[in-house]
Formats: C-alpha cells, structure tokens, sequence
C-alpha cells in the first residue's frame, strides 16, 4: 500500500490545495460528521467538496476507488479532520487530511502530539475509560491499549507480536478495545461477540479473540452468527447465550462508546496501540526490539 499512499502525496503536492471549495454554515455539519468531542469546531468541507476534490487528485487513475469514512474537527484547533480509504487492486489505505479553516489547503498523514509530556493527554483518556477488557497487573507501571477490528487482517497479522511482547514484558497491563472499522461487513458483529464474551469470561475472551483471528477467512456476512456462537462455544462459554447478549442494545451502546474513545485518541484504522498513551500505528512495521524498547523506556519515565 505504499505505493498508494505516494499517489495520495504526490497529487498533493502536485496540486497544493483544495479547488472550489463549498463550505457548510458555521456550526452546521455535514450528515457523515462526527464530533472528536475534545477539538475546536472548524467549518467542515461537504461530502460533495471531497469527493469533487478526490476526483481532481485521482481522476486519472480508474483503479483508485475511496469511500469517505468521515469528517470531523482534528484534534489540533481549527483544522478539520477527513478521513479517506482508498483502495486500489493492491489493497487499502485508511489516510487522513487535514483541511485548514479557509478550506484551501490540507495536510495528509498523521498530527502528533507535542509538549513536555506529550503523550498525557491520551494516557489520561485512555485511564479514565475501564470497560475494555483487560489483563496483567492493575497497579502496572505501564499499560498498553490496543484498538483492533477482528475482521481486520492486519490486526491478525499484529498479533504475535503482540504476545510476545506481552510474554517478554509480564508487568505490562494490557487491555483491549473494540474499533470496528465500516468497511468491514461483520467487524461490529464480531465485536459485539467479543464484548459478551468478555464480560462472561476474562480467559474466555482472549481465547475468543485468538480463535475469530484464526477463522477469518472462513467467516463471512451471512455465517458470521453461525461462526462466531460456534467460536464462543469453543472458548468456554455458552454461545447461544452470547448471541443473545450481542443483540441487545447496550451491547451497541458499549462497541460504539468504545469507538468514540478511539476517535478522540485519534484512532482511524487499525491495529492502533498505545505504550502509556504514546501512539503506535504500525505494530508489524516496527522492528520488535525497537517497539519492546519503548516499553521497557515508558516503565522509566513519568
């Protein structure tokens, strides 16, 4: 997908800024807005004013394709946030703009945090939020906070990393959080799975999320019910119950409050983990002794 996104920086480049802009009235969001809750209201570009606007960078290419997933004020003041994926036959890329207030430039890639401890902000977030599902010690010096989709290859992909880290580093406290992405046609279901799960079994739960990673392939919209009751009987719990559960309203309530959190952490795809607040975006891109450095880096410092 590297190749993608050079595309999406390139066009950029090449052409500098948003072309004929239509701005919504101020305090007036699009219907595909949504609100950070923590960023300074910016006038947001129209779904109509992206879409002519993705169409002038990739026009020329017919198998670039993009689905506007959505657009919201940036955490950073004034700019807003839109966030793309784009696909072509080689994969996709989920790639944020950011639009500035007169809406004649935008920025693509990733904002990050800056000041003396840069990495509070999200810590504290990510701290005052104790529905994930967690293990390891709860009084740990250092506590990683995973994002993840089960429907999401690249979530699979992080895994073992992931466990490895976790048996590398046993004083870490690790919790999990639901980030269902909407290009994916049973990733919500799959969470709402999960939730239950987990809230009827601790160990339960991580040997269902091992087991969902493992049977990706097999599951599909039309049997994801089939399959996930199948894969919440064989992980120690009773998975007629659990489908019931998935079904309630608050079981929603939990996966979207979950989102929502994600987003205001700057979450736009997935695996995305944070080491005591400090963002990881690609798990597998980092070289394993450099990601088990940081950890061991974050007990130290306060």
């Amino acid at each position: 997908m590297q190749n993608l996104f050079a595309h999406l920086v390139l066009a950029l480049l090449l052409v500098g800024s948003l072309a004929a802009q239509q701005k919504t009235k101020p305090g007036e969001a699009p219907a595909a807005a949504k609100s950070s809750g923590t960023a300074t209201a910016a006038e947001l570009p129209s779904e109509e004013t992206v879409n002519t606007f993705l169409k002038h960078m990739f026009g020329y290419d017919t198998s670039i394709s993009w689905k506007i997933v959505d657009i919201r004020p940036a955490s950073a003041q004034s700019l807003a946030q839109v966030n793309v994926l784009l696909s072509n036959p080689q994969g996709q890329q989920l790639t944020s703009l950011y639009v500035t207030p007169d809406g004649t430039h935008a920025l693509v890639g990733d904002l990050i945090p800056f000041g003396a401890d840069p990495f509070a902000p999200a810590r504290e977030k990510l701290q005052k939020d104790s529905e994930g599902i967690s293990r390891g010690p709860s009084n740990a010096t250092v506590t990683i906070t995973e994002f993840s989709d089960l429907q999401c290859p690249h979530c699979k992909e992080a895994q073992p990393t992931i466990e490895k880290l976790l048996t590398d580093e046993p004083t870490v406290k690790f919790v999990f959080r639901q980030f269902p992405l909407p290009s994916h046609d049973w990733a919500a279901k799959a969470a709402a799975y999960a939730d239950c799960v987990g809230r009827a079994n601790n160990g339960a739960f991580w040997k269902f999320i091992d087991a969902t990673y493992a049977a990706q392939t097999d599951i599909n919209q039309s049997n994801a019910d089939e399959k996930l009751s199948a894969l919440a009987d064989s992980s120690g719990v009773k998975g007629s119950d659990i489908a019931a559960c998935s079904a309630k309203p608050d079981t929603k309530t939990r996966i979207d409050k979950s989102l929502t959190l994600g987003q205001s952490v700057d979450v736009t795809g997935t695996p995305s983990l944070f080491i005591n607040g400090r963002k990881i975006s690609s798990v597998t891109g980092m070289p394993y002794d450099l990601l088990k450095k940081i950890v061991e880096y974050a007990a130290t410092t306060k």
